[in-house]
């Protein structure tokens, strides 16, 4: 019987527990098809901290070795600095990681060379069918010559690239608390900030996969609350916080309050709008804040609305040529990082703008924060399609609300707006509600929330 993968290979990655789900067999089998399927005769692999990663990555190389694939291994590091070795030696990557999800999982994100992504319509659904025939057949035959298996350290081009992004030159100094989570963050913010003017106060560095002090996911207020309560007990200027692979970064003001993904994608859309002379198109998804677009347009640049998703949102980068991306989850995508997401990228343009002035953080992020939203809220429902088409019907027809359905259903009027998304993967509905002033919003949240739960 050939293994069935489907459990594993999902839309833009592989991920499941290990070993019940997959295995080091079952990865290096994922290698060969990789190289397979990309025509790769080089690639690039890197790990997390994950107590299987390193035995799967290194299974995966050997699978892209026996045919034919020369394979540089980067050892431990961040998602991002994955991106970047793929990007600045232009090959192929493989990141082993399961993100913020729970020890016992891991996965891979692989991406072709300049870290274009691999998703299911770009060749994760021919990686998972040759794993699957192979898994049933016996191994591919070996190449002729196989290919060779080497090591480089990539943290410190990594640091550079991004320092080299972003003026940090004349910032004043500042205080701030890092929770990396146990995660790579711990691996990669100490060479990114050395030698800046930074008192970095840092929180669970120690690489550890089992996730001892809460989980690496800080979408999860409750996994911001130790940082919180630290950056008010150090009188800290702010606060980051990196999920387990340290692609995502939240930030926290001075008071401890969470600064909305919102916000610091308006900032971050500024600065590099700036940088690149008030001009050039911002991608944003449909739930970040109206805030997002205005501020584009404010500065001179051309926003432009995507779906939920790191696939939809680098397609939209490489169509368009936008020089920025961001969404909710606190997902920042660059041009100047091979159209790629990088949470410490958009941390530095933070230091860098909050360093550049002699106001607090909250001040700051003031302009950049004008309405009232509600975060994601998820409800479990049985049915649906059957909820989103009565609320469809609820709303259509309505005097000044328009309806469209871009992802899931967005209902808009002149001073609010919500979407309601399924969740792919789970029998959820998302909600995300906006208004001018938080009464509004919260009747509206309410509104939708007895339609999605009736």
């Amino acid at each position: 019987m050939a293994a069935d993968l489907s459990t594993i290979v999902k839309a833009y990655d592989v991920r499941g527990v290990v070993p019940d789900q997959w295995d080091e067999e079952t990865s290096a089998l994922l290698g060969a098809a990789f190289v397979r399927v990309t025509g790769a005769d080089a690639i690039v692999v890197g790990h997390d901290m994950r107590p299987s990663s390193p035995g799967l990555s290194g299974a995966f190389a050997r699978g892209a070795a026996a045919l034919g694939a020369d394979v540089t291994e980067i050892g431990l590091c961040s998602t991002d600095q994955l991106y970047y070795a793929s990007g600045a030696l232009g090959l192929p990557g493989a990141m082993f990681t399961a993100s913020h999800n729970p020890a016992q999982y891991n996965g891979i994100k692989m991406c072709r060379a300049g870290a274009a992504p691999v998703g299911q319509d770009t060749g994760l659904a021919d990686i998972r069918r040759l794993a699957e025939q192979w898994s049933e057949s016996g191994a591919p035959e070996p190449a002729a010559t196989p290919g060779t298996i080497s090591r480089r350290d990539t943290l410190d081009g990594y640091a550079a690239h991004l320092r080299g992004l972003v003026d940090l030159s004349g910032i004043r100094p500042l205080k701030v608390v890092v929770d990396a989570g146990n995660g790579m963050g711990g691996h990669t913010v100490p060479t990114v900030l050395a030698g800046l003017p930074l008192d970095v106060v840092p929180m669970y560095f120690e690489l550890d996969g089992t996730f001892p002090n809460h989980e690496a996911n800080p979408l999860d207020p409750a996994n911001l609350v130790d940082l919180q309560a630290r950056v008010r007990a150090e009188g800290a200027d702010l606060g980051l916080a990196f999920d387990g692979d340290a692609d995502r970064c939240f930030v926290v003001d001075e008071r401890g309050e969470p600064v909305s993904p919102s916000a610091v994608t308006a900032l971050v859309a500024a600065r590099e709008l700036a940088r690149n002379g008030g001009t050039g198109t911002i991608i944003h998804n449909l739930i970040t804040s109206w805030s997002v677009p205005e501020v584009v347009r404010e500065h001179g640049g051309t926003p432009v609305r995507t779906r939920v998703g790191h696939s939809f949102i680098k397609q939209e980068m490489a169509t368009s040529g936008a020089i920025f991306g961001g969404e909710h989850s606190a997902h920042y995508y660059f041009k100047d990082f091979w159209n790629a997401d990088t949470g410490m990228l958009a941390a530095l343009h933070v230091l860098a703008a909050l360093g550049g002035q002699t106001g607090p953080l909250s001040s700051l992020v003031a302009s950049y924060d004008r309405y009232a939203g509600s975060g994601e809220i998820n409800s479990t429902v049985a049915d649906q399609a059957g909820r989103l088409a009565a609320i469809k019907d609820a709303y259509a027809g309505r005097d000044g609300v328009t309806l469209d359905e871009l992802d899931g259903l967005t209902v808009s009027a002149a001073d609010w707006w919500f979407n309601v998304r399924p969740s792919n993967t789970e029998p959820l509905l998302r909600l995300n509600a906006e208004a001018r002033d938080t009464v509004t919003m919260e009747k509206i949240r309410d509104e939708a929330l007895s339609l999605i739960r009736a």
